[in-house]
């Protein structure tokens, strides 16, 4: 007996194919898959592409505008023009001033950076800047003269207005630069005394050691003496100290006689003047009044001899007739 074997034509569903509809038959194809992740997972599938990019975008901006601030803060740095100790200074000053303005630079726009990067993750960062805007209100407000004295100090070394070495006045103050920082100024005065001046109470300052000193020197003379013949004592120690090679270094201009600078029954006053390198202006004042007496003992030349009188006990009339029956 031959079996009798039946076939069946069994009907299916068609499988989705890949063409247009391809992308409805995603959600329910990974629709289950995305049920059964854990809550804190969905958040990172909603980053697409568009918010990756930017954060991109982001991290690209900040990395530039950290390359333009090097080099504009390296546009502040003033290389030494040569080996001498104040352009070495000046030098390392700059440095470091370009170092603390592209520090603070970098640090601003990274911090920029990551709030703007915070938003495409759905973070408010409102509460943060607010707490940062109220913090940095009340440093300045508990820290303004400190404020004031690295603005000033940036200033300083900014427009190079001095530097450690130099000479300068400060008020009533008067000596060489030991320390320079953005908060205060270090000067040694004559008395050797250490002086810390904060750069935010500077107002003026003067600058004594730079391109050249001056000094005048004032030589009173008898009214009978011939002033034609103190000119020529006056010129002939003036040469010498221009030909002298120990001092003609030390020489920018002159000494030069301008003239009479003052007239009257009691003295005449002749004025010189004196160009000279930084700082050397009291000792070549020093030397001139030397060389001037030396010359006046040699020609006979006589110097003013005025003799004050003080009377205790008698008016001040009498004390002028006194002081002008001894000068006459």
């Amino acid at each position: 007996m031959t079996p009798i074997v039946t076939i069946r034509k069994i009907q299916t569903d068609p499988l989705p194919t890949i063409g247009p509809d391809f992308t409805d038959a995603l959600p329910m194809l990974y629709s289950p898959l995305i049920e059964n992740m854990p809550s804190y997972l969905h958040h990172w599938i909603d980053l697409t592409l568009p918010n990756a990019l930017r954060l991109l975008g982001i991290i690209i901006i900040a990395l530039v505008l950290n390359r333009l601030l090097r080099a504009v803060s390296n546009l502040v740095i003033k290389h030494a023009s040569g080996q001498g100790r104040p352009a070495q200074l000046r030098e390392q000053q700059t440095r470091t001033l370009a170092s603390v303005l592209y520090g603070a630079g970098s640090k601003i726009v990274w911090v920029v950076a990551l709030l703007t990067s915070l938003h495409e993750f759905n973070i408010d960062v409102t509460p943060a800047v607010t707490l940062a805007g109220l913090a940095s209100l009340a440093i300045g407000f508990g820290a303004q003269t400190l404020v004031r004295d690295v603005i000033t100090g940036f200033y300083i070394v900014l427009e190079d207005q001095y530097v450690v070495g130099d000479t300068i006045q400060i008020a009533d103050n008067i000596g060489r630069v030991e320390h320079l920082t953005l908060r205060r100024t270090v000067i040694r005065d004559a008395r050797g005394a250490l002086v810390t001046i904060a750069n935010g109470e500077i107002r003026t300052v003067s600058n004594l050691s730079r391109d050249w000193s001056q000094a005048f020197v004032d030589v009173s003379l008898s009214p009978e003496t011939p002033i034609d013949k103190t000119l020529q004592a006056l010129e002939t120690a003036a040469a010498a100290l221009r030909g002298d090679p120990a001092w003609s270094q030390a020489l920018v201009d002159g000494p030069r006689i301008l003239g009479v600078q003052s007239f009257d029954r009691v003295s005449s006053t002749v004025r010189l003047q004196v160009r000279t390198a930084p700082t050397r202006q009291d000792e070549v004042a020093r030397e001139l009044r030397r060389r001037i007496q030396l010359e006046f003992q040699k020609q006979g030349i006589p110097l003013s001899s005025v003799q004050r009188i003080e009377l205790a006990g008698v008016s001040h009339s009498v004390q002028e007739a006194a002081q002008t029956d001894t000068a006459s």
